[in-house]
């Protein structure tokens, strides 16, 4: 997914063996909806709770009918160190903000999954010692938000890295032990032929270690795609990739598949609009998948103008649309029918105001803000003289025009 960091030591193991179950039931006790059917956090679309201009999750449930938000990210601390924290920068020891959103989640009959890792930022598997302590971090993440669900985005750069890839498998395969129903996910990237050489080398990680979550999901986008047929036709390659890797007949691994797509225009420039959507929904279903989510409802409503210029966006989509098209069809995979006749849709978000110009001259640092032919942008890392949206994979996120 794209969002356009001192661990424990060995005795913590036993501490979180011992103590993990408690630590779910207590955090449940405190504040947590009761839990939802796992269809719905399979359906559960990402939401950026702090960044990407975050839209109203009220507004959309009333819209659609979701119940659902995979909130993202959960990394480490920038400076160091093996905590959980929302973007590198916010501790969720002491979070309010993503806390106030899922109680207005929650208070609406709805619930969250958590999504920890994605594209970029320090993974808490590269930094944290090993699994125990790795599960211990994300412990913290559940318990303080009384949660039922979890994804590991395990990608780049983190899945290029064999350690830190044990330590997610590792952590994961603990946390649903002492966490007795807590829905995982694995999320990964997506090639023509299924997964890439790294995505299949962490299903061997989870081959070796015995662990099976509820399901493995692809990202079928940024490789190559070119509409649904090419996201189906790898969806059916991963499928022959799990037979092959856990032993397990067709039927059994489309049991323990899922699809994770991009809606709209992808960071490479691919193309995926609502009839793609119904497409792999279509075969999602008829083939009676685990999990179909997409990145991401800060972008499931139009730009201005709806083509962005042209332009990949975090806070639109850049094609045509009406507001929330796209958690429609994560509603419908859980089996709700959406509403027909919506609530007044959410207008495009007015544009913000333009932040200090970009110089070529100065020097900027994750986190730093500029504007440039009037759309803000946010500096990913350490950067100079790098033009702003001059490269997809450039070291600046798109904020949206101004």
């Amino acid at each position: 997914m794209r969002p356009l960091r001192a661990c424990l030591g060995a005795a913590a193991a036993v501490t979180l063996t011992a103590a993990g179950t408690t630590a779910f039931v207590a955090g449940s006790a405190s504040g947590a909806a009761t839990a939802l059917d796992n269809r719905w956090y399979a359906a559960a679309p990402y939401l950026m709770p702090l960044d990407n201009d975050p839209p109203d999750p009220a507004a959309i449930m009333d819209a659609t009918g979701l119940k659902a938000f995979q909130l993202a990210f959960v990394l480490a601390p920038n400076g160091g160190g093996c905590t959980p924290t929302w973007g590198g920068t916010a501790p969720v020891s002491s979070d309010t903000a993503v806390q106030s959103a899922i109680d207005t989640i929650r208070s609406k009959g709805g619930d969250v999954s958590v999504s920890i890792g994605g594209y970029g930022g320090t993974k808490l598997g590269q930094v944290c010692s090993d699994a125990a302590s790795t599960a211990a971090a994300y412990q913290q993440v559940i318990t303080k938000y009384g949660l039922h669900a979890i994804d590991f985005d395990l990608e780049e750069p983190e899945y290029e890295n064999t350690a830190a890839i044990r330590n997610e498998i590792g952590a994961a395969k603990i946390l649903q032990q002492n966490n007795p129903g807590l829905y995982v996910s694995v999320t990964t990237a997506g090639t023509a032929d299924g997964t890439g050489w790294f995505g299949k080398q962490m299903l061997l990680e989870a081959k070796s270690q015995g662990f099976t979550p509820n399901n493995f999901s692809i990202m079928p986008f940024d490789g190559g795609f070119n509409g649904a047929a090419s996201q189906t036709g790898a969806l059916t390659n991963f499928n022959s990739i799990l037979q092959s890797t856990f032993g397990w007949d067709q039927a059994t691994a489309y049991a323990h598949e899922g699809f994770s797509g991009m809606n709209g225009r992808s960071d490479t420039g691919e193309y995926f609009t609502q009839a793609d959507f119904q497409t792999v929904l279509d075969y999602a279903t008829g083939h009676h998948m685990d999990r179909f989510t997409f990145w991401s409802l800060n972008r499931d409503r139009q730009c201005s103008p709806p083509d962005n210029g042209g332009r990949t966006s975090g806070t639109c989509s850049s094609v045509t649309q009406n507001p929330w098209d796209f958690a429609k069809y994560s509603v419908k995979f859980a089996g709700v029918t959406p509403p027909t006749t919506p609530p007044t849709p959410t207008p495009t978000p007015t544009p913000t105001s333009c932040k200090t110009a970009w110089s070529s001259s100065a020097v900027y640092t994750a986190g730093n803000e500029v504007s440039y032919a009037k759309h803000n942008w946010k500096a990913k890392w350490w950067t100079q003289n790098e033009v702003p949206g001059a490269s997809e994979w450039g070291p600046w996120q798109d904020e949206g025009a101004c």
